[in-house]
This record gives C-alpha cells, sequence and structure tokens, in this order.
C-alpha cells in the first residue's frame, strides 16, 4: 500500500473517534511510530564497505540548518568505493563548489530517492556523462537531470571525498520520499543496525525560562541553569524551580555511538508534567523550507552570546516547523499556588537508549523587582512581528515585513557616519528584512560597483544587493551594521604550479589560485590554445585545477588563458605558456 494513503486513512479513524486530549497524545504517537515502522528496514545497503561510524545524524543542529542525513567517516581518507544502496535511476547530479559538492542523486522503484555528497569523483560511466555536459556547457558548475543512468545495488556510483561545504573527508549519506521531497531520517530505512549504540545521550545544561519579564524563576527574571545529580537509578535530579506564571526549560543535549568521540543530534525529547504529557518532538522527518527554522527551535540569544545550542521544550508563537507542530500543548507551565509539581524530561537516541531528568517544581509568590528608570532612546522601536514597518533616515531605510521575525522585539535602529546600525537583543530572523542606502552622491562609475555590505569588524562583507535608479538594496537576516561599500577591484590569479615555457610532461594537472578580497568569485574560465577547458574549482584551497586527462593539451607548446571575474563584473586574466 502507497505510504501516503496509509498516512491519510490512519487520521480520517482518528478524525471519527472522540476521545481524550491524553489518549490523543498516544494515539498520535502510535500512528506515527506505525507509519514509521513502514519504511522498508532490509531494502538498502550501506553505501560503503567499512564499519559505519558516524561524525553527524539526522537532525543534528547545525549552522542555520538542521543536517538532513548521516555523515558517515571514511577514515580521515578520500577515494574510498561509494556503492549504490539499491537499484535505480540517477535522476540528478550536482556539481557546486559549495554545499554538497558533487552529489549524486538515485531514484529507487520502492518511492523513496537517496542522496551521496562531497564526493572526489563519480563511476566511469558517470564522469564520461558530467564531463561532456561540463564541456557543453562551458561550466564546472552543473545540474544535470539524465534520463537513461541505471545502476545496480552494490554498483560503484563515485569515490569518497571532500567536496563542496565539507569540513573534512567523509560521505553525507540522506534518504527523500520521491514525490514529496520530505527528507527521512535513514535510520528508518535500517542503517541503524549497522551502528553499535549502547550509550545514553548527555545533557550537559539544562536552563529554565520565565515565559515573561513580569514572571521571576528561581528569584530572577532571566533564564536560570540548573545542576543535574546523578541518581542511584540512573536518572537525574535538577536543583528544585520556585516560579509563579508561565515557565519553560531548554535543554543542551548530544548523543555518542559506541566507540564514537563525536557529539552527534539526538532523535528524540519528550516532557512530561505529573505524568501527562507536555512537549515531544522527534527527527524523523521534515522538509528542507523547514530547516532554516532552527534559530527559532533553539534558544537563539544564548547561542548568539555562548555558542551553545539550547533546544527549547516550548513554543511562545507558534511557527511552521512540523516537528514540533504536533503538539497539542505549548510547552509552557504556568506555575500556580498550593500546587506542586513534577518534570520529567526522556532524552532518546535512535536505538532507544535514555536519559531521564526530573525537576521539582513548586509555586513561590512573584519577587517584586525595583524598576531602574532608564530613558528611553527615540531610536528604539517595538517590533509586532505580525505587522509590517519602514523606517526611513537621511540616507537609508529598513524595510520589515510581516513575519519578518518569529515574535515581538525591540530594536534600535540608528543610522551614524553612513552607517546603519541595527540591534536587539540576538532574537531569530524568520524571513528577513530589507536594507536600502542612497547612493545619488556616488559617481556614475562608483554606483556600478556599488554593494551592500555588513561591517564585521574591519572588514566589510558583500550582500547580494540590487540597485533601482540611485537607491541600493539588500535582502538580509542578521540584525547588524551594514553600509556602501564599492568594490573596483579585480580579483588575484596567483601561484601557478608550473613556471611559465617549462615542460610540464610530468605533471598530471594544471592549477593556478585565485581570490577576491571584497564580492567574491563570480564565474572562472579556462581557455587552453584558445579552446575552453574545464578547470574545477575547491573555494577551500582557492585553487582552479585543470586535469590533462581531459585530453585537450596537444605535444608541444600550449598557451592558457584563464578569465575570473567577481560578483562586481571585476575580471583579472593571466596569460601563459608551457612545453608537454
Amino acid at each position: 500500500m502507497n505510504l501516503v494513503f496509509v498516512v491519510a486513512s490512519e487520521f480520517t479513524i482518528l478524525a471519527q473517534i472522540r476521545i481524550s486530549m491524553r489518549k490523543s497524545f498516544y494515539l498520535l504517537f502510535f500512528i506515527s511510530h506505525l507509519v514509521f515502522a513502514q519504511y522498508p528496514k532490509d531494502y538498502f545497503r550501506s553505501p560503503l564497505a567499512i564499519p559505519i561510524n558516524l561524525s553527524g545524524t539526522f537532525g543534528e543542529l547545525r549552522s542555520n540548518h538542521f543536517h538532513s542525513g548521516l555523515d558517515i567517516r571514511t577514515n580521515n581518507i578520500e577515494g574510498l568505493p561509494v556503492y549504490a544502496a539499491a537499484n535505480g535511476m540517477v535522476v540528478r547530479i550536482k556539481v557546486s563548489p559549495f554545499g554538497y559538492g558533487k552529489a549524486l542523486y538515485i531514484a529507487h522503484p520502492n518511492g523513496y530517492t537517496t542522496v551521496y555528497g562531497h564526493l572526489q569523483k563519480f563511476s566511469d560511466k558517470i564522469e564520461a556523462y558530467v564531463k561532456e555536459q561540463q564541456y557543453r556547457l562551458k561550466s564546472f558548475e552543473v545540474e544535470l537531470y539524465p534520463s537513461n543512468i541505471k545502476v545496480a545495488q552494490s554498483e560503484i556510483i563515485a569515490l569518497s571525498g571532500n567536496s563542496g561545504g565539507s569540513g573534512g573527508p567523509h560521505l553525507h549519506f540522506e534518504f527523500r520520499d520521491s514525490a514529496s521531497e520530505k527528507i527521512i531520517n535513514p535510520m528508518a530505512f535500517g542503517m541503524n543496525k549497522l551502528i553499535k549504540d549502547e550509550t545514553n545521550p548527555v545533557i550537559s545544561s539544562l536552563m529554565v525560562y520565565p515565559a515573561n519579564d513580569t514572571i521571576s524563576v528561581n528569584k530572577s527574571r532571566n533564564p536560570v541553569s540548573l545542576s543535574l545529580q546523578k541518581q542511584v537509578d540512573g536518572t537525574y535530579l535538577a536543583t528544585k524551580v520556585v516560579a509563579s506564571g508561565k515557565i519553560g526549560f531548554a535543554l543542551n543535549s548530544y548523543d555518542l555511538s559506541t566507540n564514537n568521540y563525536n557529539k552527534n543530534g539526538v532523535y528524540k525529547v519528550e516532557s512530561y508534567l505529573n505524568g501527562s504529557p507536555n512537549f515531544k518532538y522527534e527527527f524523523d522527518t521534515f522538509a528542507f523550507d523547514e530547516s532554516k527554522h532552527i534559530n527559532y527551535f533553539i534558544d537563539f540569544n544564548a547561542f548568539k552570546k555562548l555558542k551553545q545550542r539550547f533546544q527549547k521544550l516550548f513554543i511562545k508563537e507558534n511557527y511552521p516547523l512540523s516537528i514540533v507542530n504536533g503538539n497539542s500543548k505549548n510547552g509552557l507551565i504556568d506555575v500556580k499556588t498550593n500546587v506542586n509539581y513534577t518534570y520529567k524530561i526522556v532524552v532518546s537516541d535512535f536505538h532507544g537508549n535514555t536519559t531521564i531528568v526530573n525537576v521539582p517544581i513548586s509555586y513561590e509568590k512573584a519577587i517584586q523587582f525595583s524598576e531602574t528608570s532608564k530613558p528611553v532612546a527615540k531610536e528604539n522601536y517595538f517590533i509586532k512581528y505580525k505587522s509590517e514597518y519602514n523606517f526611513e533616515f537621511e540616507k537609508s531605510t529598513v524595510y520589515l515585513p510581516p513575519n519578518a521575525l518569529y515574535e515581538n522585539a525591540t530594536l534600535n535602529i540608528v543610522e551614524k557616519d553612513e552607517i546603519l546600525d541595527i540591534e536587539n537583543n540576538f532574537e531569530a530572523i524568520q524571513n528577513g528584512f530589507t536594507v536600502t542606502f542612497d547612493i545619488s552622491d556616488l559617481s556614475e562609475e562608483d554606483q556600478k560597483k556599488a554593494f551592500v555590505g555588513t561591517v564585521s569588524g574591519y572588514k566589510l562583507e558583500y550582500n547580494a544587493s540590487f540597485k533601482k535608479a540611485t537607491k541600493i538594496s539588500a535582502k538580509v537576516k542578521a540584525f547588524a551594521k551594514y553600509k556602501v561599500g564599492i568594490d573596483n577591484v579585480a580579483p588575484r590569479i596567483y601561484n601557478p604550479n608550473f613556471i611559465e615555457g617549462s615542460n610540464i610532461s610530468k605533471l598530471k594537472t594544471l592549477s593556478v589560485s585565485i581570490n577576491d578580497a571584497l564580492s567574491g568569485i563570480d564565474s572562472y574560465n579556462a581557455y587552453l590554445n584558445d579552446e575552453w577547458i574545464l578547470m574545477e574549482y575547491d573555494y577551500k584551497t582557492k585553487k582552479l585545477i585543470h586535469n590533462f586527462e581531459d585530453g585537450k593539451v596537444i605535444p608541444g607548446n600550449n598557451t592558457i588563458k584563464i578569465v575570473v571575474t567577481d560578483k562586481l563584473d571585476n575580471t583579472a586574466t593571466f596569460l601563459s605558456n608551457f612545453i608537454y
């Protein structure tokens, strides 16, 4: 039976049954696991022929996104054979200096797609097709959708590598629903059987939060860290919490596999209040466009200040993240007089190892804090996140569309010395906002080379900018300082791996380094004896590399021309010759 129809039929049954909220929670939990259990457990093989050790798990908290698959260690080397997990068709190939680097997408007859990222090289038949298309399109960066490349289970489809945004040699491996393109936890397809895990998750920190600034918790209006003490039965007991009004919790946690020192993400977190379900999330599946919501899923303020990702077990304002939207409660606890509470947190990995924390909670009359009278600067603005705002200054404008933020916030916005300074208390940004500058006082030539830059110390970081008449704008996703920058400096092409006029017959590749200090590299093209040749770009090493196996070099004298352009159309040209 098609999985989609199974889900639909189960929820149709649910709609016809009148049950209590608590029973509903457990029935939904049962059905989600019933559906999850229907993923084929023995259909797919491991993509590598080595023991599986992970450097990243599904749903793991990363910079501005949830991790979408498994990162499998390759013993810190490249070039390991990568195998097709099952019979299928190669439906997409992407080659990029960023992201997954060289990546393959294989659709399987059972309705799922497997993805293999950060590859060093494709198999011969796939590599030949890709290279043919790269030369046809005259571009290293390609996104291809072949229609006739079949692969069999256990066929070598590539070699593992370190391409794209990889931080070290490994294989990124993920599963998607072919129809919806939703990402699915690879553990659900039996990958968990290949990984030995007898280790409980670790809760390194636990915080309790007052829901607003009128509430005190443990005599503070600010979030309070709770110490944890291990009990005889293996559970943990947290510091007692005293409060009045609504409070919530967040934890910093990670998981370890057996014999694996890497701190990976946890699979599931559940909380209970006096034995009843209070809040829950688990990383089974999510859509790619949900991943950006990680900054509201965590305590973004703590992340910016402490560089620690506290996962919130409550929601103050609803937002479109499916892994938390299934909760019937928002996770906040309303502490009332004459009532004692027991709050329990259960953190689990996919293998069923758990760590449990119990938190005693009791009522305490709200602390009356003395108010310090501070004059409010006229540049402070209170933002209702569902509303639209446009702030105009002498040379700049800030436009916030509805839902630019996740919740109401106070922004401090000021223009001074040609800098637009936007500050707040590290609120997460949902959809971004637009900053605009008047550049009418610039010369016509400088206007062409202008961009909106983020001030970062003594540096100016480029933002993709668009111009209209004498205005320049950029859509941004950070509260920061912005100013107009001008990039009229061409990129650098330097450090060739050969001496001009020399015989380089013993070399297998030709390479140069490229760099651009401001707007960044936009395009690169190379010509050998006036014919376009493929040069691969590795942004981590800043190198352009041509492989002589392409067969474009000729015996005797060869001329090479390399043209590199940045995002403001400044161009550099490298000319040289060599003997082969």
